[in-house]
């Protein structure tokens, strides 16, 4: 896995296109979206929502292929019925579109229910970034708010299988804190410490676990070499496990916006990769998670 997300876009072309269903589908990025990710061979769509502001967008956007449309006006029984879509095989993908998130998870949750799958869902966040010769990935900064112990667990399980689902047979985890030491004032520390023991006792599989580990550490082998810390994933960290989702959305904005990152987002945990990004990101940034997302969902344990 290298860092560019124009190669995972390549690694799909010559497989048939993923289908997405997309719920609340009438916003001009979602089309934009879809039509990039057809023009590219990528996906198709199935789009639903109120039917006339769909096809006036698709004109508008001229988009030349054809495009299902499920009339919807209502946006809870929109999202319901994309869900439905997806649960019964007529598409690979789920996207949110212009919906608020809660309805939308709201809608992923009954489904997964309804089956009787147990489901915890958790953001998993994609970073590109000039100098680097992989994608970062980050958990969990879009969702789970302020995460205990067995909601981290579950968080680490979720994106080391989506890891694993991109290639990367053996992820390297870096449970975060504010240092390496171990203090009852820090939670954070506690848990990370806790989750590495388990990690040694053989919990999660294919995967090398480090915690507590500070950003510089978990950044650099030089930090590590100067703090005096023997790490075994120091610089060469894959996956970066925040504290709570207010360092998550912290740490995406700065690499965005500092250090100018591209970023990938979606959610783990359903029976199917959900494409969710924010209402306000643009069409590049959808593209790029849709294609991770189909990566995800076309990928085997430990390759694709």
């Amino acid at each position: 896995m290298n860092g560019d997300f124009k190669l995972i876009r390549d690694s799909l072309n010559n497989e048939k296109p993923i289908v997405i269903s997309v719920a609340a589908a009438g916003d001009r990025e979602v089309i934009r979206t879809v039509k990039a990710a057809g023009d590219a061979g990528l996906a198709e769509a199935i789009l639903v929502g109120d039917r006339e502001d769909i096809k006036k967008l698709l004109d508008e956007e001229d988009v030349s292929f054809t495009v299902s449309i499920e009339h919807e006006t209502d946006e809870e029984a929109a999202c319901q019925k994309a869900v439905g879509l997806v649960k019964t095989g007529e598409a690979g993908l789920l996207m949110k579109g212009l919906v608020n998130s809660s309805i939308f998870l709201r809608a992923v949750l009954q489904g997964e229910k309804e089956t009787g799958s147990e489901v915890f869902l958790s953001h998993l966040a994609a970073f590109q970034i000039a100098g680097f010769n992989r994608l970062l990935f980050c958990s969990d900064g879009g969702m789970n708010i302020a995460p205990g112990l067995a909601e981290k667990v579950r968080i680490i399980a979720n994106g080391v299988e989506g890891l694993h689902r991109l290639g990367i047979a053996v992820p390297k985890v870096a449970v975060l804190a504010a240092n390496e030491k171990v203090d009852s004032k820090v939670p954070a520390s506690v848990d990370a410490a806790a989750i590495a023991e388990m990690w040694k006792e053989g919990q999660f599989s294919d995967c090398l676990l480090e915690g507590p580990v500070a950003m510089d550490v978990a950044l650099s082998k030089e930090a590590a070499f100067h703090k005096n810390i023997d790490s075994r994933i120091a610089g060469e960290t894959d996956f970066f496990i925040v504290p709570d989702i207010q360092a998550g959305n912290m740490m995406g904005k700065a690499l965005i916006y500092c250090a100018g990152a591209k970023m990938a987002g979606l959610i783990l945990g359903a029976e199917y990769p959900v494409v969710m990004t924010s209402r306000a990101e643009n069409a590049e940034g959808k593209l790029n998670s849709v294609a991770l997302a189909a990566a995800i969902a076309k990928g085997e344990k430990n390759g694709i």
